[in-house]
Formats: C-alpha cells, structure tokens, sequence
C-alpha cells in the first residue's frame, strides 16, 4: 500500500521539481542515445523471458538517481533496475524507468524512452516520458495539461474501439490466453491492436491521441505512471493505478479517452 507522505509539498517546491527533472530527463536521454549509437558493443543480460538489462540501464539510472539525490536529498527513489529507496513515508517518490523497451533498445529498434514519474502518496505530480530517437517529450504536471514539445495534447475523440487502433501490452507473468482472449474481444469488435515494446510510449501515443486507448493485464509502476498522468491530463481516464500495493507489485491498466473507457474495460477478464 503507499503511505501518506509526512507532509505535502508546497506548489512551488513541486515546480522546482518539475523544472529540474524536465532538464534531467534531457542528460538521461542523451546518456542513453549514445549507448544506442553503439548498441553493438552493450553487455545485456537476461532478467528472464523477453526480459533483459544492460548496462545502459544501469548507468542511465545512476545518473537520474544521483542527480536527484544531490538535489533533493529527502525524496525518495523508486528506480526499474535498483528498487525503491527510501519509500516508507518518504515526502516524495521519484518513479523511474531509465530505458523502457529495452529490448527493442539492444535490437536497434526506436520504440524505447526514459520515463520519470514524481508521486505523493498515491497522488501524480509530474510526468515526464522522453523518446530520444524521435525527439519527443512528453511532459504533465498535475492540474496544468500535458504536452508534447511544449505543445498542448489531448486524447482522440474515437467514439468506438472501430475508430483508431488500442495498444495492448504484454507481460510473461501473466497467462498468455488472456492476452489471445483481448485481441480477439478487440478485433472481433472491429478494432485493430498495436504493440511497439514499451508501455509507457505506448501511453503517451493515447496521451496524443495517435492511439486510443491502452489496456494491459499487469505492468510494472515504473513502466507507466509519468504516462498515466499524461493521459489524464491530457483529458483522458485510466483506472486508479495505485491502489493496493500497486507501486511495488503492479496493477492492471485501462487508458483511454472517456467516451471509450467501459469499451476498453471490457477487453480484460475482470479477474485474472
């Protein structure tokens, strides 16, 4: 479960926040892009299925991590590849994913970003999702929109899952028949799936309206959250990510424009 922070911050402090890790996000992206130039000489190993790490994961997380902590050394860390740090109580929680998509990363393919996500309790305050190879950052703070290079996004206005094409993830823990089972609910309603490696860019394509929507049994916190944000402040509903134990253990995801939420919804099993 996330704990109640031992204080809010005040809005200013989540703006220095905001503002130093918008140029934070820029030195990781630049960290990791130079890895992808020389993907060729990477060392990656395997996490397990379909899941691996190298050591541009690694370092471009250090990076964020110890920016961070020489900034504001009282906020807590969350990172994919180092776990949480300091998180019981902590003011704030930086939730990090400093490559996701690294497999496509390592095979030379674009569908990869840095994600970075702050959070009190189980409030978003910042999202930041940055894509190197396509130059794009997408950027929300609670209660100010979203963007995209400093430009206002919004979701589609897709009235039917016929309308646009639903990114659908994929994680081996769950039972691939239930991923069969929503491709099929999908198409068999005329609508059309897309899949590129990363959630959290897959996200911010609903944020932009290029896809509309986004549903996924179980991901990983910091694969998603500086998404989600994203999303809803670019006009769009998800489902309450955080409840639970969500931070540590994950959750499901449904995100999309409004109108097509209940449609979304329904591609997943209810349990499972």
């Amino acid at each position: 479960m996330t704990t109640m922070p031992a204080r809010s911050l005040t809005q200013a402090e989540v703006d220095e926040r905001f503002a130093f890790a918008t140029e934070l996000i820029a030195e990781a992206g630049a960290l990791a892009a130079s890895y992808f130039a020389d993907i060729e000489s990477l060392e990656v190993t395997s996490k397990g299925p379909q899941d691996v790490v190298s050591q541009a994961d690694v370092n471009t997380e250090l990076l964020i991590r110890e920016r961070l902590a020489e900034r504001f050394p009282d906020d807590a860390f969350f990172g994919e590849e180092s776990g949480p740090h300091g998180v019981e109580g902590a003011t704030g929680i930086w939730v990090v994913d400093p490559i996701d998509g690294t497999q496509p990363f390592t095979l030379g393919l674009s569908s990869w970003c840095v994600s970075i996500a702050f959070i009190q309790g189980s409030v978003m305050e910042i999202g930041l999702v940055f894509s190197p190879p396509a130059d794009e950052l997408f950027s929300a703070q609670r209660g100010r929109g979203a963007t995209l290079n400093g430009r206002p996004i919004s979701v589609s206005p897709a009235a039917s899952l016929r309308d646009g094409m639903v990114g659908i993830g994929y994680s081996t823990r769950t039972d691939p028949e239930i991923l069969l089972d929503t491709m099929g609910r999908l198409l068999r309603q005329g609508g059309m799936f897309q899949r590129n490696g990363s959630g959290a860019l897959t996200l911010c394509y609903v944020a932009c309206g290029r896809l509309i929507g986004y549903v996924e049994m179980h991901i990983n916190s910091w694969d998603c959250l500086a998404a989600l944000l994203l999303i809803t402040e670019a006009g769009g509903q998800v489902n309450d990510f955080l409840e639970g134990n969500a931070l540590h253990d994950g959750n499901r995801i449904i995100a999309g424009p409004p109108a097509l939420y209940e449609s979304l919804a329904s591609l997943l099993p209810e349990n499972g």
